[in-house]
């Protein structure tokens, strides 16, 4: 057996110092193109310098390679989420979903509260079918053209697309990390919600002002010929009717039937494609156009046969509709799941540097050293969301960021009298709405992507997403409706738990 060492704290974190320098550079030189490639070497050279300190503890390279490989499959359901993501974006553009969106949105949305609006309209659809990446991928891109239209920046935009939907997403009993947490912690599902109230609600309070403030400080597009033109550049092109928000609609009924995310996405995308053939037949046929003849016109290739190539094209490859207006003509391309391919390169190589990080206990050792230095409430809550964040940053996954500290902590909170409940509240947080915020997590991957805008740019106006932990930390320090057990209480928990160690349960 292979004698192994236990890392010092300085030893653990130089693989992120390397990480942190070079990403500092690529993004330097690269600005917001680091996401093609940089990023990711930035990653193998982290990943090679883990490595090599993980050699040096003593550990064997198999079992590097199978920490990796057990990560990377962890990752799987994501990349194929955002596959089909990718699929999504492009069939909802080819089929007229987005553009009707983007019309019907700049006929209702006053400039002045759109921001606010945006907020609020992505955290009742994110309530309504639990997902943060389908509200986004959705509606937030829909969202997005909308307010480019206006005349915000698209990192703006995106901010507040992301804080109303991972607000909804953190408080939906449909989510799949609103249920991870209490599980991890020792609570119920609806105990967590109600509790984290006292820290979301005045989050997005917070947010909803900061918005509205913007809304009303922000040079928006004013002129009403100029919405005009944009709208009527899009209805050349597409048949806009109400008929196109069954799509939508059929995507969140069947989310809310609680299908699998996969099945739901690819739904959401057959739909459009069969929405795409039925009504938008002038827009298949001068794309295929463009797609097979340089724009020449084709009267002889069956209309079957070009709905076929144009469909298919929108799913797997890059879609562009030309109109005479070129504000409009950046609004209606999508990558199609060909797009999402640096996306998932990046997944991959984050999760090959969480492997190593994690079969070297390099991970636990940074954890545990932040553990030891929390002795009050505030601070033991202030560590917990630290962590959290730690995970987000250097595991590049969200349910990382809310398994390992759950399990880490969930002992600590105990013996200092403090309620499930709490440490569930901290793990969200800090875990679930941060992951965004990171360039590498895949959350922060696949919604930089799907929205266009890098995560860096989006950072600042991502409201909620910042404010959380904070909030979360100053309430605990104020200690504000901090629970804890009873001397009874407790005196029942440690029974009930002796007695289960005592029959081996």
């Amino acid at each position: 057996m292979t004698n192994t060492k236990k890392p010092s704290f300085l030893l653990a974190l130089l693989p992120i110092f390397v990480l942190i320098v070079f990403l500092a550079l690529n993004i330097n030189i690269w600005g917001d193109d680091s996401l093609g490639g940089p990023n990711q070497l930035a990653l193998i050279i982290a990943t090679a310098v883990a490595g090599g300190v993980a050699a040096f503890l003593g550990i064997p390279f198999e079992k590097m390679e199978k920490s990796i490989v057990k990560n990377i499959g962890d990752a799987m359901p994501s990349i194929l989420i955002l596959l089909l993501i990718g699929a999504l974006s492009g069939t909802w553009m080819i089929s007229g979903v987005v553009p009707m969106l983007i019309v019907y949105g700049l006929e209702i949305l006053n400039p002045n509260i759109f921001l606010f609006a945006t907020v609020i309209i992505t955290a009742v659809i994110a309530v309504s079918i639990g997902s943060s990446w389908s509200t986004i991928a959705t509606i937030g891109v829909a969202l997005l053209g909308i307010g480019t239209a206006l005349g915000f920046s698209p990192a703006m935009v995106s901010g507040a697309i992301i804080s109303g939907a991972y607000f909804g997403d953190k408080l939906s009993p449909l989510s799949d990390t609103t249920n991870l947490a209490p599980a991890m912690a020792g609570t119920d599902l609806f105990t967590h919600i109600k509790y984290m109230l006292f820290t979301t609600t005045p989050t997005l309070i917070i947010t909803l002002i900061v918005f509205l403030i913007l809304g009303f400080n922000h040079n928006a597009a004013s002129d009403p010929s100029e919405i005009e033109a944009l709208k009527s550049a899009i209805e050349s092109r597409f048949v806009i009717t109400p008929w196109l928000l069954l799509v939508p609609g059929i995507l969140i009924l069947v989310i809310v039937k609680k299908l699998s995310p996969l099945v739901s996405l690819f739904i959401g995308a057959l739909v459009a494609t069969i929405a795409a053939v039925v009504l938008q037949s002038e827009v298949i046929i001068d794309t295929y156009q463009q797609i097979t003849s340089g724009g020449l016109v084709d009267t002889q290739t069956p209309y079957y046969v070009q709905a076929y190539v144009v469909t298919a094209t929108s799913w797997f490859g890059s879609s562009s509709i030309l109109t005479e207006n070129s504000s409009v003509n950046s609004l209606l391309s999508t990558g199609g799941m060909e797009g999402m391919l640096h996306t998932i390169w990046l997944i991959i190589i984050a999760m090959a540097f969480s492997g190593v990080m994690e079969s070297a206990g390099l991970l636990v050792r940074i954890a545990s050293a932040i553990i030891s230095k929390a002795k009050s409430t505030g601070s033991l809550v202030a560590s917990t969301v630290a962590t959290s964040i730690f995970m987000n940053i250097t595991a590049s996954e969200q349910y990382i960021s809310v398994v390992v500290p759950g399990r880490m902590f969930a002992d600590v909170y105990r013996k200092r009298k403090l309620k499930p409940e709490l440490l569930s509240r901290s793990l969200e947080d800090g875990g679930t709405v941060t992951s965004v915020l990171v360039p590498w997590n895949t959350c922060g991957a696949v919604n930089s992507t799907v929205l266009g805008v890098s995560t860096m740019a989006y950072l600042p106006y991502a409201i909620f997403n910042l404010v959380s932990p904070l909030m979360s930390i100053l309430v605990a320090y104020l200690d504000f409706k901090i629970r804890r057990y009873s001397d009874e209480e407790y005196d029942e928990l440690m029974g009930i738990e002796n007695a289960q160690i005592d029959s081996g349960v």
